[in-house]
């Protein structure tokens, strides 16, 4: 019945560690793919970014084609400040402008040298932090998106003004150069009404490309914490078993203290078997968190009073990663285990069996459980 009592303490402990606390924060990176994991939500203030660029950029429509193309170069500043909602998400604004040069007559001769302003807001997608790991300190990100705008050529040459909504997209690339600081290259196009090039031919739109490099300077804070959350499934599991060791120290208590009647029974002289003890792990991990410290001191108590040998086996769950990964992942978890043995509570290594058998053995049939750590008697 102590027995009982002891693993219903424990169990409830566990219950009442996990409930405490809603997560477990990562800050700055992730073990699994973007997708797959939960961000805390930053403060308003925080992963804004300003980015300033320099910029050529060709108007394309009309005869615009027949010139040089030297002579349809122009240099335009670019101006840009967003915001990463997540690693993977972000809003901004961009404004360019500047001269634009445009071209009429059959053999272009003619050169319009017009000023121009570009506005547009812009969704971006960061491929590498949404397929890959999230990761802070990444070198080099892919960054496609596309947005909406306004673009205006103002009166000049005796030319009215022109204006016309724009649908944009463009692909952005970032290498980091700080946690402040990005180098930036892009490449965009803007989408026009055909009348923008002052030059109507009858086709179906005008066109601006610009290609941009500069530097992007991140405001606030810069990276994202992951929330691990709870394991519902676990916990359920361990309140059912909790009120069914509840129920059973109940009909317990209900027995008569001493039973004469009852044949004696001379307890063994020697342990012949040890219960299994697990620690568990959380995904793609190998640290030993607190909470399972109290498995890892019971067995080395046991080994020290009984002085048997222990397996201690590794696995992994089977729906993340791949076999052989897995099976490297068993290894460092049944080895951090035994480490913990012989560093912390100083059972000899020679009483320690350790074996790692990946994701290609589960011994439970909830796939999260097998994310353990199992020591039995040898």
């Amino acid at each position: 019945m102590k027995s009982k009592i002891l693993i219903l303490a424990l169990l409830s402990g566990f219950i009442f560690s996990v409930a405490a606390q809603e997560y477990a924060p990562q800050i700055g990176y992730s073990n699994e793919t973007g997708y797959r994991t939960n961000f805390k939500k930053n403060g308003a203030g925080d992963n804004w970014f300003i980015g300033a660029a320099g910029a050529m950029s060709v108007l394309f429509g009309d005869q615009n084609g027949e010139a040089d193309f030297k002579d349809r170069l122009n240099a335009n500043p670019q101006l840009s400040i967003g915001k990463w909602f997540n690693p993977y998400f972000a809003m901004r604004v961009q404004f360019s402008g500047g001269i634009l040069h445009g071209f009429e007559g059959d053999n272009a001769q003619f050169m319009q040298h017009n000023r121009f302003v570009s506005g547009h807001l812009d969704f971006m997608y960061d491929v590498t932090n949404h397929w890959g790991r999230y990761n802070a300190n990444r070198v080099f990100r892919f960054i496609p998106w596309i947005g909406l705008g306004y673009s205006q050529r103002f009166e000049s040459q005796g030319i009215p003004r022109a204006e016309s909504p724009s649908l944009n997209t463009g692909i952005l690339t970032m290498f980091r150069l700080s946690k402040r600081v990005d180098f930036t290259l892009e490449l965009q196009g803007f989408l026009l009404n055909e009348q923008y090039n002052r030059v109507e031919m009858g086709k179906l739109s005008d066109g601006i490309a610009q290609l941009s490099a500069g530097l992007s300077f991140n405001l606030g804070k810069t990276d994202f914490e992951v929330i691990e959350p709870m394991d519902y499934a676990l916990l359920n599991d361990l309140n059912n078993r909790i009120n069914a060791l509840r129920a059973e120290n109940e009909q317990l208590s209900r027995r008569p203290v001493s039973c004469p009647e009852c044949p004696q029974v001379v307890p063994p002289t020697t342990v012949n078997k040890f219960g299994e003890n697990v620690v568990r792990f959380r995904i793609n991990s190998s640290k030993i968190e607190n909470n399972q410290e109290v498995n890892i001191y019971n067995t080395a108590q046991f080994i020290k009073e009984h002085n048997v040998r222990i397996k201690v086996v590794g696995y992994a769950d089977k729906n993340t990663s791949t076999s052989q990964y897995n099976m490297a992942l068993s290894e460092r978890r049944a080895k951090a285990v035994a480490k913990e043995l012989t560093d912390k509570y100083g059972i000899p290594s020679s009483q320690i069996v350790i074996e790692w058998k990946g994701s290609d053995v589960q011994p439970y049939s909830v796939n999260d459980w097998n994310r353990v750590v199992i020591m039995s008697a040898d």
